[in-house]
């Protein structure tokens, strides 16, 4: 019985950062597209000093990232890595988010640096 419950525990913490995320990459990727991402979240990011080639990289692989790195976590394949590149992503949105004025809202930040935890 410890078992089934340490492996359904386990499972829970597995699969339920991988939902709450995999919506936001699905979204990004297949319903909406790279290049409206680009034009809703990360346009303005052209008036700072990043280079646009950066804005570019990181749309892409934050939104990538976002979809297979869960999916992955879902599945249960390469969960050390695809953990590692889901906390770069965190890093990588923390300091976009930071970027225009100081991050005081920390509702999204937390709770997911949490679950990658």
């Amino acid at each position: 019985m410890e078992s089934t419950a340490r492996t359904f525990g386990i499972f829970f913490l597995r699969t339920l950062p991988g939902i709450i995320v995999l919506m936001q990459g699905w979204g990004k990727v297949i319903s909406w597209g790279l290049p409206k991402v680009y034009e809703m979240w990360f346009k303005d990011f052209e008036k700072t000093f990043l280079p646009k080639w950066i804005i570019w990289s990181t749309a892409y692989y934050t939104s990538y990232v976002e979809l297979i790195a869960r999916i992955l976590l879902i599945v249960g394949l390469f969960r050390r890595i695809a953990l590692y590149f889901l906390a770069i992503d965190l890093l990588i949105v923390s300091f976009g988010h930071g970027l225009p004025e100081p991050i005081w809202d920390l509702q999204h930040v937390i709770p997911r640096a949490i679950l990658v935890a």
